[in-house]
């Protein structure tokens, strides 16, 4: 069975990443604008003042502007940086911008790193993701890294993953280790959808 699933998740996978890179520049930019005021609005709603975060990928919907504006206001914004491990190491955005090419290809922040734990201070995550499903199930990219750190922390913050709006899905085929969040945040909404994650 885990096979099965395996399977379609890598097809559901691959049908999500050609459906990101068709997008046009304007379309990423325009969604970017969008999810930066929405987040901006949901750290207020939730009274954060120190939130995890990714550095989005071209493909991925645009956090970067959100980072730097959050920085700027005060807020302490936590970066993961992967680890060889499986785990996320975590590092302290600054506003001078400067990232390197991490593991896989990914941007990662270039400052001291601070170890797995230092996400257990945050009041709010804010998470990649391929896809999320009605019920908060959320599809990663097949890694694992946000699965494992999630499930690990003895009290969880509320976790949002960003993604487009036609990135929330009915149902999604799951794992054992797959990990639901709290909500999802997309160029036109915030939706709440596994208030008991909170």
């Amino acid at each position: 069975m885990s096979n099965d699933v395996e399977h379609e998740k890598r097809a559901l996978r691959a049908e999500l990443r050609e459906r990101r890179q068709l997008l046009s520049d304007a379309q990423r930019e325009s969604a970017a604008s969008a999810i930066a005021l929405r987040l901006d609005e949901l750290v207020a709603q939730l009274g954060a003042e120190s939130i995890s975060c990714f550095l989005s990928t071209t493909t991925e919907p645009g956090t970067r502007d959100f980072v730097l504006a959050a920085v700027r206001r005060g807020i302490r914004v936590l970066l993961p940086v992967t680890r060889a491990d499986g785990l996320l190491d975590w590092a302290v955005a600054t506003d001078d911008d400067e990232i390197t090419e991490g593991m896989y290809g990914l941007p990662e922040p270039t400052g001291e790193l601070l170890g797995p734990i230092a996400v257990n201070d945050v009041d709010l995550m804010i998470i990649p993701a391929a896809a999320v499903d009605r019920t908060g199930m959320r599809m990663g990219w097949g890694r694992g890294y946000f699965d494992k750190t999630i499930g690990s922390m003895e009290k969880c913050p509320p976790v949002y993953a960003v993604i487009y709006d036609s990135e929330v899905l009915d149902s999604l085929p799951r794992e054992v280790h797959d990990q639901p969040v709290t909500g999802v945040v997309t160029p036109t909404r915030t939706l709440l959808l596994s208030p008991e994650r909170r």
